[in-house]
């Protein structure tokens, strides 16, 4: 048997070395932005010992898991961190506090002992997970000491976000409001009336402002210090959103009383924000050290001042920079090869779910390129932000900063220069026309899609509002294709249509658009259908169309655990026949989802896979 062993270890490491690999930088002078994979939880501390604060994330998504140490080179407010150091597995929900000078690290109802410089150990059970009740289920369990009232004893304070009453999928009304409830986020108190080294809870209390409990939007994030420097503990929280809410507390030390909440100036760039307040410049004021869904984490500065209406006054969020490694754009990245600056190799263009869409420059065309630092696409002179909004998205107002942008480039109307076509969380087919030239390219203003229907334009059956005038609307967050499908030579427009099934949309020679037809099947004979399922499960799928096995027709890559392979089989009484044959790598890069593509670095005229995965990194495998 051991002789037998050696064989298949051999053939496994080689199937892993020709596996999907993260594409990286190779630009040793480079910094961007620093960044785990979707979700970053921050913990700030002197993990070293070396006497300035370095950046310990945990990311507790796919394909990126892990808790992962950023060190501080210099200890300087905006340093250039190092590159990532992956310590441990991932957790959400974990939080750091300072009730005394040295870091608490806690998990829910779980103290993780000794964890500077050392990581996950030893713990001590606290105190049970769950605090609210209620049906439904609570998503943020953020627990924290602090010395709420004074007495020398590390209380605890516990952050629940609550989704009960706002259920989850298609509850809007015909005019778009939202019919279920909104998330809540509490704030409890759990008073210690034992010791620190041997504590002892009281039975969990609501933290009340302005006389009634705390209630943000969602995962609460709360934060009790002394934000206004008067000698006493303020509260200050995050919340599924973007944004911040000042409790000040107004009565003392001993005996607090906190105001109703304001809402600070600033918001994050996407959500699902994890702030954490820590003197990170040492000047003697909290500043706050923010998580951001893309995996990238703010400094938010305390500029020492008090504003007229009693909040702390920060200076807006600036995102931390790392040495470059890892090609990252945000979370859910979406990416297309194309050499969109003219200049004989391919670049990378890019969607992410915050809804902008990223140009990666390819600096020197080598097989292995050294990459520029993501640019975000204008349209028109603004940067391209696609937002639901407070009724975008089909699962509701929660997901408000969310975009989802994906995308492909060709020349939409026929001027020889590469055009952008986008679809987002709102199903809406666009397209930026490139008003530019083929070695500087320029997108004007978006401009609608327009099918000549024959009658109402169709929608997805769960979307309130309805498409204007002439406009394609199809399913949210599925990948629409200029190609020319039926070599005309006119670009023709292939996606899913509002029901699920992959349609042509054929262009005319006054380059009109005919309405989307059923002209792929299964090798039994059926409509190919990527989706049919309802609501918030609809759409979703990324797809390209590319001459995969080289014998001179299209085949069609679709998203799955890394990408799938449905080969094209030739035709039918004038149907295209596409044929399941499976994944195309070994490797998991998906968590919800993944976005294939090809891409040619080597160009050899061979394609190679391009993977967007959920931690917004790029995984590559040559054929």
């Amino acid at each position: 048997m051991t002789r037998c062993l050696l064989p298949l270890i051999l053939l496994s490491a080689q199937a892993e070395e020709h596996d999907l690999k993260r594409l990286k930088y190779n630009h040793p002078d480079l910094s961007v932005d620093l960044g785990v994979g979707l979700w970053a939880w921050p913990l700030p501390m002197d993990w070293d010992g070396d006497g300035d604060l370095d950046l310990v994330v945990s990311c507790p998504d796919k394909p990126y898991n892990g808790t992962y140490l950023f060190e501080n080179p210099g200890g300087k407010k905006m340093p250039v961190f190092k590159k990532a150091v992956r310590i441990g597995k991932g957790n959400s929900n974990i939080q750091v506090s300072y009730p005394g000078k040295d870091p608490v690290v806690l998990l829910p109802g779980a103290h993780l002992l000794d964890f500077a410089g050392q990581g996950y150990g030893k713990t001590r059970k606290l105190y049970e997970t769950r605090l609210t009740t209620g049906f439904g289920n609570v998503r943020a369990k953020q627990w924290k000491m602090a010395d709420y009232d004074g007495d020398g004893l590390h209380d605890l304070i516990v952050g629940e976000g609550y989704w009960g009453e706002y259920g989850w999928d298609n509850a809007y009304d015909r005019q778009g409001n939202w019919t279920n409830g909104p998330l809540r986020g509490w704030v409890y108190l759990l008073r210690n009336t034992g010791t620190n080294a041997t504590p002892d809870y009281e039975t969990p209390r609501r933290i009340e402002a302005g006389g009634k409990p705390v209630d943000v939007y969602g995962m609460p994030s709360p934060n009790l210090v002394d934000f206004d420097n008067d000698g006493d503990l303020d509260l200050l929280c995050g919340e599924f959103l973007d944004g911040f809410t000042y409790f000040q507390n107004t009565g003392s030390g001993t005996s607090p009383r906190y105001a109703a909440g304001i809402r600070l100036p600033h918001r994050m760039h996407v959500q699902m924000i994890t702030p954490t307040a820590v003197d990170w410049d040492q000047d003697g004021d909290q500043d706050l050290i923010v998580g951001d869904e893309d995996g990238r984490v703010a400094f938010m500065e305390h500029t020492g001042q008090i504003n007229p209406n009693g909040t702390p006054d920060f200076l807006p969020p600036r995102y931390f920079q790392q040495e470059a490694d890892d090609l990252k754009f945000g979370a859910l990245s979406t990416p297309v090869g194309y050499d969109w600056d003219g200049d004989g190799d391919e670049d990378i263009i890019s969607g992410n779910t915050a809804g902008n869409i990223a140009f990666f420059e390819n600096l020197d065309g080598k097989p292995t390129p050294k990459w520029a630092a993501p640019v975000l696409l204008k349209a028109g002179g603004e940067t391209i932000h696609i937002q639901a909004g407070p009724n975008g998205s089909i699962q509701g107002p929660a997901e408000a900063k969310w975009g989802y942008t994906t995308q492909s480039i060709g020349d939409w109307n026929h001027d020889g220069l590469p055009d952008l076509m986008i679809n987002s969380i709102w199903g809406k087919i666009e397209w930026f026309p490139n008003i530019g030239n083929r070695s500087e390219p320029k997108l004007g203003p978006a401009q609608t899609v327009a099918v000549e229907w024959p009658d109402t334009p169709p929608k997805p059956s769960w979307n309130w509002w309805h498409p204007k005038g002439r406009n394609l609307v199809t399913q949210w967050r599925t990948t629409p294709l200029i190609v020319d499908w039926n070599k005309d030579q006119l670009n023709d427009l292939i996606v899913m249509d509002h029901e699920g099934y992959l349609a042509f949309f054929e262009r005319q020679k006054d380059h009109s658009l005919l309405p989307g037809k059923r002209i792929f099947i299964t090798e039994t004979g059926r409509f190919l259908a990527l989706n049919t399922q309802h609501a918030g499960k609809s759409g979703r799928r990324k797809i390209d169309l590319v001459d995969w096995d080289n014998d001179g027709d299209l085949d069609l890559l679709v998203n799955s655990i890394n990408a799938e392979l449905y080969q094209n089989e030739g035709q039918l009484k004038g149907k295209t026949i596409f044929r399941k044959i499976g994944h195309l790598a070994k490797r998991k890069v998906s968590g919800h989802t993944s976005s294939p593509t090809t891409i040619d670095l080597d160009r050899d005229g061979k394609r190679e896979l391009l993977i967007g995965a959920e931690d917004g990194r790029f995984y590559h495998k040559k054929q």
